[in-house]
């Protein structure tokens, strides 16, 4: 009997034991992470799946984190994931790296299909820059199967010889010399190159890039849920900018105010830096500076995304600071929404990639050749010289085949015309730049716009930009 009341005791001091240390791992994790519409576990390993059915038999595939970047001194930009390893994981922390093998290979007495390599948890370090996962609790986080410190870890404990093909991307495993904050993951970096150049293991650069195009390409209903709310906060942030628009209100001050509703709507970051140009910034396609001020005879282009649990939105509106658009700005304003509207009724699963451009190119060069703007529909080029679709999702110019569409894939469409002062036409269309840009679902059917919610229509702004602002 003294036996077994022993046992009975150790079993149950075990199960008080497992008990806390569950209790502990989930207290950890609520302070790690406040925010609960995450990607999911299901959704990352169904990730992780899909890229292992691309890769060769008995190979292996390596995504290391983006490095730490400074700013200047001893100033670092906010950090930023890899995209492709924020979406094989969920896993959001620098000095990173994720090692899938095709199938299960043997690793320190175990078989398993992937290893996750993070940071060590310390306190020191975490006082100053935030808590970090550790190994101990990252396999609840994530639902990978293997994790090991990537300080500790050693290239030798795999036997890479054995494998038919290595898949990496050159850029990923850059090293940043120059910075002591990635020096973990610089480590693992140059024993990785220097493995893989002294042994002749069979490697290769170019591969892993065209799988994760292939595989991101098409978003899944968690992705879709993530990216309408990003296009909804643009769309928001669209609106409110309608209703705030002003004279003598300077580019920076629009960008403060869609930059505000991002963060109040629950956006972590703008997804790319806000174009808000107006006047003659207007046909600057990529202008960023945001420090003129505006006056009542101004254009301003917004091009704007918020960025929510990694994917980003890209929504384009151009709004007369006056509230009113001229005779001459909304005849090529209808212009771009006349081409924008053939654009998006050819975003059809099936269709060329570049149909849409083709479809816009076409309205804008006759339109513009009866405007007596060009004389020559070859001339298009002159004020429409961007193309008029990407890809969006975890990047605004995402990853994809830029083949047939297909359904779950979400484009851009997005012509503009931009006559700058002193272009060979008549001064009157001088320092007129409009771009629209709407974020497009392609499925079964019609195309869905997204965006719609932000007016887009001449009248729409027109009658929005009267309304109070809360600015």
């Amino acid at each position: 009997m003294k036996i077994k009341s022993s046992i009975i005791t150790f079993c149950f001091l075990i199960s008080i034991s497992g008990s806390a240390q569950e209790d502990a791992v989930q207290k950890h994790l609520d302070l790690y992470r406040y925010d609960k519409d995450v990607l999911s576990n299901e959704f990352t390993k169904d990730r992780r799946d899909a890229l292992r059915n691309l890769m060769v038999d008995n190979s292996v595939a390596i995504i290391c984190a983006n490095p730490i970047q400074n700013r200047s001194n001893d100033v670092n930009f906010q950090f930023h994931q890899h995209p492709n390893l924020y979406y094989l994981t969920g896993f959001t922390e620098p000095n990173s790296a994720l090692i899938i093998f095709k199938s299960p290979v043997l690793y320190k007495g175990s078989y398993t299909d992937e290893i996750l390599l993070l940071q060590n948890r310390e306190p020191s370090s975490e006082i100053w820059d935030g808590r970090r996962l550790g190994v101990e609790n990252v396999k609840e986080f994530t639902g990978i199967r293997a994790a090991e410190s990537i300080r500790n870890f050693k290239l030798s404990e795999i036997n890479w010889s054995n494998f038919n093909e290595v898949n990496y991307e050159a850029a990923n495993v850059m090293l940043d010399k120059n910075r002591k904050v990635n020096e973990d993951l610089n480590d693992f970096k140059v024993q990785l190159t220097k493995l893989l150049r002294k042994r002749k293991i069979n490697a290769t650069s170019n591969k892993l890039n065209n799988f994760f195009s292939i595989i991101r390409e098409v978003k899944l209903s968690e992705e879709l849920t993530f990216l309408q709310k990003a296009i909804d906060i643009t769309c928001s942030a669209q609106i409110e900018l309608m209703k705030a628009l002003k004279d003598s209100m300077a580019e920076y001050q629009t960008e403060a105010i869609v930059e505000y509703i991002f963060k109040d709507q629950g956006a972590e970051y703008p997804g790319f830096p806000s174009i808000q140009g107006g006047g003659e910034n207007s046909c600057v396609l990529h202008y960023t500076s945001n420090r003129k001020v505006l006056h009542n005879h101004h254009l301003l282009v917004s091009d704007i995304g918020a960025e929510y649990r990694g994917y980003t939105a890209d929504v384009t509106r151009t709004l007369p600071v006056d509230g009113v658009f001229s005779e001459e700005e909304r005849i090529i304003y209808n212009l771009v929404l006349k081409a924008q509207n053939a654009g998006i009724r050819k975003a059809v699963a099936g269709n060329p990639f570049r149909s849409t451009h083709e479809a816009t190119t076409e309205i804008i060069a006759d339109g513009l050749l009866k405007l007596g703007i060009i004389t020559d529909k070859k001339e298009v080029r002159k004020y429409f010289m961007h193309g008029t679709s990407h890809y969006l999702g975890l990047d605004v110019h995402d990853l994809g085949t830029y083949g047939p569409l297909q359904v779950g894939s979400v484009i851009t469409v997005e012509p503009g015309i931009y006559i700058a002062e002193g272009s060979d036409c008549d001064s009157k269309w001088w320092n007129i730049g409009v771009r629209i840009e709407d974020d497009i679902l392609i499925t079964e059917d019609e195309p869905i716009n997204l965006s719609k919610a932000a007016p887009r229509t001449v009248e729409e702004i027109e009658r929005m930009m009267l309304l109070p602002s809360k600015f």
